[in-house]
């Protein structure tokens, strides 16, 4: 039997100066994970609305299962508006509340969740008190946890993402994040002494920290793996850190080696900032042709 890989949290649409498109990292996770041929579906919320059911239709189109997808009577469909004036550094106003904030606990999430290989969150849709619930319910039951951090200001409180770090198998963080989290312990500004002392004091399995254009650096049982970062011309970075997650979870599920999985990841992270938008479609193929059979050659 497949890998069955669950995402959770929000789905939205990402307002741009002159369009829109479909976003949220769980979405974008799930969406570059069925690109690879894996089973990916998500948990998720939107509204009884145009919007709402356009985002199904995006879904479907992109070969994720809609029936974890709530559908409410008195929220909104998720929206972010985007600021895209630095192409290496987009930032969102994210509004609430909408749809996802509103996540209901049902048997059958538990069962989903209960019965797949990973289950991959963040920390925007626990920003409010009944998705929260409903997240850490599911995470009580989940067989492997995987915490990409996300951290977006306002909507989220140190003691949030600790109690979800307390639940975590693998956390995928980006380095001003993992600067942020350090600070609160007073943990050494290098690196990897950083890494370390987070990795044992939530005993995370792995540890992957994404260092934009320069790479990525993934601490697991074995130690450190570091892979720089490709030479490309940026389109934009709208999903380029989902991409690297989904990539990265889609090669750890083939337990390829360390140094294997990192540059992939690095790779499909680097080909979505070439391309417009959060989602591109690509194949393993893609990724490999582009990428890596030069290197390898």
């Amino acid at each position: 039997m497949s890998p069955l890989i669950t995402c959770f949290g929000e789905v939205l649409w990402d307002v741009l100066p002159t369009s829109r498109q479909a976003g949220g990292a769980p979405m974008n996770v799930a969406a570059d994970l069925r690109n690879f041929g894996v089973n990916a579906q998500i948990i998720s919320r939107v509204g009884d609305d145009e919007l709402g059911v356009e985002m199904v239709q995006f879904l479907s189109g992109k070969g994720i299962p809609t029936d974890l997808v709530q559908i409410g009577k008195t929220h909104l469909t998720g929206v972010a508006k985007a600021n895209i004036s630095d192409a290496h550094e987009v930032t969102y106003k994210i509004v609430q509340p909408v749809a996802w904030d509103y996540i209901q606990p049902d048997a059958e999430l538990t069962e989903a969740v209960r019965n797949s290989d990973l289950f991959v969150f963040g920390s925007l849709a626990a920003r409010s008190p009944l998705t929260r619930d409903t997240l850490m319910g599911l995470l009580s039951v989940a067989r492997r946890t995987v915490f990409d951090v996300n951290l977006r200001a306002p909507h989220y409180e140190r003691a949030l993402i600790e109690d979800l770090l307390q639940q975590t198998d693998i956390a995928k963080l980006n380095e001003h994040e993992l600067i942020e989290l350090s600070e609160w312990y007073g943990y050494e500004p290098n690196l990897h002494r950083a890494m370390e002392q987070l990795r044992d004091r939530y005993q995370l399995e792995t540890l992957c920290v994404t260092l934009g254009e320069a790479g990525a650096v993934m601490l697991d049982r074995d130690g450190f793996t570091t892979q720089p970062g490709f030479d490309i011309d940026v389109e934009d970075t709208i999903g380029s850190g989902d991409a690297f997650l989904a990539a990265f979870l889609f090669k750890t599920l083939q337990q390829e080696p360390p140094q294997h999985i990192l540059e992939f990841a690095c790779a499909t992270g680097a080909y979505v900032a070439t391309q417009r938008g959060a989602t591109p479609a690509f194949t393993e193929e893609t990724i490999q042709s582009m990428f890596l059979d030069r290197t390898e050659g």
